[in-house]
């Protein structure tokens, strides 16, 4: 009888100890299975390091890569090189990481039926891209080293951000041997991944923090002789502007102007309004994590709180966070958060859809209405509103010193105010001179493609 009680109790055990190994085992599956089946090493999911099981399209449904087969990519050259930035290489030497994000949702696993596109249907990833936009951003920049970007401000959608150099991975260039430089950063995402010396975009940034601050701000006057004078040194303007109010000290991106507006505001307060913006943050999207821009003002001394407030000193900006703030002046104040994968679908069923996401508001409304009256004015007056036709625009140039021997950064930051056409944009290119000449010619090109894709 005791043998029995023994092995009954024994038996009891083993299926105790299997019950409760099937329990751990189907809560790791409940929570685990996702990343289980997107490990690196999955057949299912990957081809020699690459995901393979999907397709992307842009926004109108031109395929822009085939992953199932050594990854085949558009038939049209000047597109690959579009693209390359968000799509990847074979080899791994531009990282996309977007892809690999969903590649779940590219697979199409679900718990009850594993990889159910296995063999039969594919995943297919719609892009907000437009390869119009996008190969006339790259028409436009010809030569020049850099980034050109549109935003959707309503939806967060990225109809545009095209990163040079570039090259084609169909017909990939003799890297080794070049020497002329012209493939440095080759394999730099900019519009993600790098930090530009910003100049007097960033005046957009001081304005709207000395509009939320200082009351009467848009009453006072501000005087340039050509210099303002802090302690031993100064602060110089290309000319004399005399006196202006701030709307002229802002389309005539008075320098002069600026020092004195930084100086009430003050380098905390103007540290804390470059936080609450946002401008310096980095942003997360789609898996892709931004590079972190940099603003320090407090002990700095009152001369480089100046230069602070001008877009110079140690300032750096994202593309890509400078143009999501962009993005939240032309919209009231309020930021969405950009993204680039519009839906996802395997067979008959969308295994992703994205949601627009709207952000804090970061300045009144109040405030957003005055940089969008102030921008706009800059094109009216300054920069000429034939570069858009039929569009409303908003803009401000900026030439970012970086010293040494090199030319300035051009930058061009704005908004087109149409209610059809809701885009901010953002043009930098690296050593290249003005601003206005520069990126002017680039906006005008890829503003007019965005008309036409979006009509």
């Amino acid at each position: 009888m005791n043998r029995i009680a023994s092995r009954a109790g024994a038996l009891i055990l083993l299926a105790v100890i299997l019950l409760g190994g099937f329990g751990f085992f189907l809560v790791e599956y409940l929570t685990e299975a996702d990343d289980w089946v997107i490990l690196s090493g999955s057949p299912h999911v990957y081809t020699g390091g690459n995901i393979g099981c999907g397709v992307v399209v842009d926004r109108d449904g031109i395929l822009l890569l085939d992953t199932r087969d050594d990854r085949v990519y558009s038939n049209v050259s000047v597109l690959r090189q579009a693209t390359v930035h968000w799509l990847g290489d074979r080899y791994g030497n531009i990282f996309a990481p977007a892809l690999p994000y969903y590649a779940s949702e590219l697979a199409g696993f679900d718990m009850l039926n594993g990889v159910y596109n296995y063999a039969d249907s594919v995943g297919v990833a719609g892009l907000t891209l437009s390869s119009q936009v996008q190969t006339a951003a790259l028409d436009a920049m010809g030569s020049y080293k850099g980034t050109v970007a549109v935003i959707n401000y309503e939806t967060g959608q990225l109809l545009c951000a095209v990163t040079t150099p570039t090259y084609d991975p169909d017909a990939i260039p003799d890297l080794e041997n070049d020497s002329t430089g012209q493939y440095e950063g080759l394999y730099v995402n900019r519009f993600t991944m790098s930090t530009y010396i910003p100049g007097s975009i960033f005046k957009i940034v001081t304005l709207a923090a000395a509009l939320e601050e200082i009351p009467d701000i848009t009453e006072q006057t501000f005087t340039c002789t050509g210099s303002y004078v802090i302690g031993n040194e100064e602060i110089t303007c290309e000319g004399a502007h005399w006196d202006q109010n701030l709307k002229s000290a802002f389309c005539n991106s008075c320098n002069c102007a600026f020092a004195q507006i930084a100086l009430q505001l003050g380098a905390e307060k103007l540290e804390g309004y470059v936080a609450q913006f946002g401008v310096v943050d980095a942003i997360a999207f789609d898996g892709v994590t931004t590079a972190t821009g940099n603003f320090e003002a407090t002990d700095s001394g009152d001369l480089n709180v100046a230069w602070s407030s001008i877009g110079q000193h140690k300032d750096q900006i994202n593309p890509c966070a400078f143009l999501t703030f962009m993005g939240a002046v032309a919209n009231d104040g309020t930021v969405t958060n950009p993204y680039l994968v519009e839906e996802i679908t395997v067979g008959n069923t969308e295994t992703y859809e994205a949601k627009t996401k709207t952000g804090k508001r970061i300045m009144s409304a109040e405030t957003a209405k005055i940089l969008q009256e102030y921008l706009q004015n800059n094109v009216l007056t300054k920069y000429g509103a034939d570069n858009f036709p039929g569009l409303t625009v908003g803009a401000k140039t900026g030439t970012g010193e970086v010293g040494g021997d090199k030319k300035p950064n051009a930058m061009l930051a704005g908004y087109v105010a149409d209610s059809k056409y809701p885009l901010a944009f953002l043009v930098c290119v690296e050593d290249a001179g003005y601003g206005k000449t520069i990126c002017m010619p680039i906006a005008t090109q890829v503003l007019e493609a965005c008309k036409q894709a979006l009509s």
